[in-house]
C-alpha cells in the first residue's frame, strides 16, 4: 500500500518541478496539475495511514514513522508546511473539504 503512496508523490514531485520551470503561458495549468496530483497523493497517504495496525495519535509519533520520514526526505522545503498541515489533518480524522 505505500507503494501507491510513493507513486502518487513521484507525480507530484515530478509536477512540481515541470510547475517551476513552466513559461508564464503554462504556468496555471501546470499548478493545477501539480495541486490535483498532491491531493491524490495526501488521499493515498490517508488511505495508508487508516489502514496501519497502530496508526500514530499525534505528528511527533507520525514523524518516527520509516515512511514519513522517506517522504519529508522527499519534500522540496516550500511543500513541507502543506504535508505536515494535512498529516495533521489525517491524524486527527478531520475532513479535508477542496473546492475546485
Amino acid at each position: 500500500m505505500i507503494n501507491h503512496v510513493k507513486e502518487k508523490l513521484k507525480t507530484a514531485l515530478r509536477d512540481w518541478e515541470i510547475m517551476k520551470t513552466a513559461s508564464e503561458e503554462d504556468s496555471e495549468e501546470c499548478a493545477e496539475r501539480f495541486e490535483r496530483h498532491f491531493y491524490e497523493f495526501i488521499d493515498e497517504l490517508k488511505v495508508w495511514y487508516q489502514h496501519l495496525e497502530q496508526p500514530p495519535t499525534t505528528i511527533e509519533e507520525a514523524e518516527t514513522l520509516t515512511e514519513i520520514k522517506e517522504i519529508m526526505e522527499q519534500l522540496p522545503a516550500p511543500l513541507e508546511l502543506n504535508f505536515y498541515n494535512e498529516l495533521e489533518l489525517i491524524i486527527e480524522g478531520e475532513e479535508q473539504v477542496r473546492y475546485d
